[in-house]
Formats: structure tokens, sequence, C-alpha cells
């Protein structure tokens, strides 16, 4: 069964735009992170709350953006989500 992802809560993480750069203020943990795209658009993916999977995601992401090949855009949407996971900034549901 693949792996669902969803953020923490609505309210744990604060963001601001710079230029192409965005902060990330992750409540819970104290900590800041500057991030690029596709970054955030993979957070507001997962701001509805309903927990995805790598490929939801990828779908999602992919009727808004042209991600390129789809067979390179999937394995850098999971490893994101991998990194998002470790930063506490997206859990496993």
């Amino acid at each position: 069964m693949p792996r669902r992802y969803c953020q923490d809560s609505p309210d744990a993480i604060t963001s601001c735009v710079l230029e192409d750069m965005v902060l990330l203020y992750h409540r819970p943990s104290g900590q800041t992170h500057m991030v690029i795209s596709p970054v955030p658009e993979i957070l507001a993916t997962l701001d509805g709350g309903a927990a995805l999977t790598a490929d939801e995601v990828l779908g999602q992401l992919a009727s808004l953006y042209d991600l390129g090949a789809a067979e390179e855009a999937g394995p850098q949407v999971e490893a994101h989500l991998a990194e998002l996971t470790e930063l506490g900034l997206v859990r496993i549901a």
C-alpha cells in the first residue's frame, strides 16, 4: 500500500514569500526553512487536510503546472515528500 502524506495541522506552518524563495516557519519545532519551487506547491496540495499519495500529489501538480516528463517528476515529488517528512513539515498518515 502506498504511503499517504498530509500536513501536521493547518496552522503548523507560516510562510513568507521572498522573490523566488519561500520561508517556512514550522511552529511545533520553532525552525525556519528556506525552500524553492516545487516545495511550496507540494505543501499547497496537502493544505486541504486530505492524506494523499505521492502519485496523487503529482497528479494535482500536473493539472496545474507543466512538469515535463512524468518519469522524472514522479521520483522528484517522492524525494521532496521524504525530505519534508524528515523535516517534520509533512507526516505519513
